[in-house]
């Protein structure tokens, strides 16, 4: 249960009766009532007040929709208090309209009604003669507004710490006159019972509104002023119960959506460090798989494959490593791990290429894979290239495995696997491609970048302009930690054991 959930079940149990007992001492409200009407008809006799015609038409249906304490009573809205709206001619347009409240008056919309009470932080202003153009909706302190039209109808206010002279937008009706205790009204007004009666006044119209007489001929169950005085009274006391406890849930609620995402980040941290799985002796160690790529790479060099350059490497001192890993794990430089890294071309800028490189919304020889594409599962919304294209972009040509890495803007620090798929594929701009020598090297290097301290490693190489970019040059050169390949899987399996509890509790 919500905090609102919480606050119409007290709302509830008060205009049943519930809430607080009843006293036999009390005067009926059939006593109170009576008297209102008496005296409502002595003033309309006397000619002081005149009833418009909803007024006139207003008559109490069967009485009640629930059962009541026998000291209580049905009554209608209009029998306890008067309505008035702005109508007809006396709508405004812009040019009633004010900038300041020099010589205007502040009209009240429904921004101004805030949780029960009232908001003047933004005003909207029209003029003097428009505000003396309707006295009786003028506004004064303890009246009640409530939004009769719009998606907000049914929202109810209380006025208080009236700052100016003041009257209602068309959008509002206000309650004048009331002669119960105004916040019984108002918590009536904000009740489910209440509010279930408003949504059925506007069943059927396009614009949800309903009409004077809908709200004057409503039902109200009146205790006795006394009980209602208690009533309101213990409202009050509970409600800034009610708020705490909504604050308390909306906490919790935030950590429980929080709780996934950090659990893990928490799982890939201690992965990374050699503490999400126990080191296993017998492995590998990760120097042995070091010097398993030396050698495919010497190889490649003999067969004209690489340039010498490739076989080069920067020796990582002591001072850069960030923490410490396992004795069988290494750091290596992730252009050094790599087979292959590059980005949308081998040289140039994708300006001067656009006259080679031609896209196509429909089928043609070649996908250019762009990163939104990962997020629709390369179903809809493609973009291809012809093979003159595809030829032109033949040093970063897909087919599956790779990792692609967004190397521009919000996106940077997100990684992806391209798919197999059944179809050419080629690397559009904004994006750096890493291939390996084993597949079985590419799920440690997603995980790398899965976590928080890959991300940061790639923001660490951008560009402080406004996007922020970093280049292929600098990202081969920052460095990871290794575990052996068999401790490789054995993280991963863990991970993806781990993860997919952390889906189930999402969705609970």
């Amino acid at each position: 249960m919500n905090a609102q959930q919480l606050k119409n079940a007290i709302l509830q149990e008060a205009i049943t009766g519930r809430l607080v007992p009843q006293d036999p001492n009390d005067e009926p409200a059939s006593v109170l009532l009576d008297r209102i009407r008496k005296e409502k008809a002595k003033l309309v006799k006397e000619k002081k007040i005149i009833l418009s015609k909803p007024e006139k038409a207003c008559k109490i249906k069967d009485e009640g929709q629930f059962q009541i304490p026998n000291n209580w009573k049905w009554a209608m809205i209009n029998d306890v208090c008067r309505v008035f709206g702005r109508i007809g001619f006396r709508g405004y347009t812009k040019s009633d309209l004010r900038n300041t409240r020099e010589k205007a008056a502040i009209s009240i919309s429904p921004s101004n009604m805030v949780n029960g009470t009232m908001d003047f932080t933004h005003c909207t202003y029209i003029s003097e003669e428009k505000y003396e153009e309707s006295p009786e909706i003028k506004i004064q302190n303890d009246d009640i507004l409530i939004v009769k039209t719009g998606s907000s109808y049914g929202k109810t206010s209380l006025v208080e710490n009236l700052p100016w002279k003041s009257t209602i937008n068309p959008q509002i009706a206000v309650i004048k006159e009331i002669a119960i205790d105004k916040k019984f009204l108002l918590f009536f007004m904000q009740s489910p019972y209440a509010q279930s009666n408003f949504k059925e006044f506007v069943l059927g119209t396009s614009i949800p509104t309903f009409s004077q007489l809908n709200l004057i001929s409503m039902q109200i169950p009146l205790p006795p002023l006394a009980e209602q005085h208690r009533i309101v009274a213990k409202i009050e006391e509970l409600l800034p119960k009610v708020e705490e406890y909504g604050k308390a849930q909306e906490a919790l609620d935030k950590l429980n959506a929080e709780l996934p995402e950090r659990l893990k980040k928490s799982i890939l941290q201690e992965a990374i460090t050699g503490k999400l799985v126990p080191q296993d002796p017998n492995d590998e160690p990760a120097s042995v798989l070091l010097d398993k790529i030396r050698k495919e790479k010497a190889k490649l060099v003999k067969e004209g494959k690489l340039k010498k350059k490739d076989l080069i490497e920067t020796p990582i001192s002591k001072d850069e490593i960030p923490f410490e890993i396992p004795e069988s794990w290494e750091w290596v430089r992730i252009g050094e791990y790599a087979s292959k890294i590059t980005d949308f071309v081998a040289s140039g800028s994708f300006a001067s290429l656009r006259e080679n490189v031609k896209y196509y919304p429909n089928k043609e020889y070649a996908i250019l894979v762009r990163t939104k594409d990962f997020q629709t599962n390369f179903q809809t919304d493609l973009v291809y290239t012809d093979k003159h294209g595809y030829d032109f972009l033949s040093n970063s040509n897909l087919f599956g495995g790779e990792l692609i890495l967004p190397n521009i803007g919000a996106s940077i620090g997100k990684v992806f696997i391209v798919p197999k798929l059944n179809y050419r594929m080629t690397l559009a701009p904004n994006s750096v491609m890493i291939r390996f020598y084993w597949e079985e090297q590419r799920d440690w290097i997603f995980t790398i970048f899965s976590s928080s301290f890959g991300k940061n490693l790639l923001h660490d190489i951008s560009s402080s302009t406004a996007q922020g970019k970093f280049n292929k040059t600098d990202f081969k050169n920052i460095y990871i930690p290794l575990p052996p390949l068999a401790e490789q899987h054995r993280i991963v399996a863990k991970i993806e054991e781990l993860l997919s509890k952390i889906d189930k509790l999402k969705t609970k």
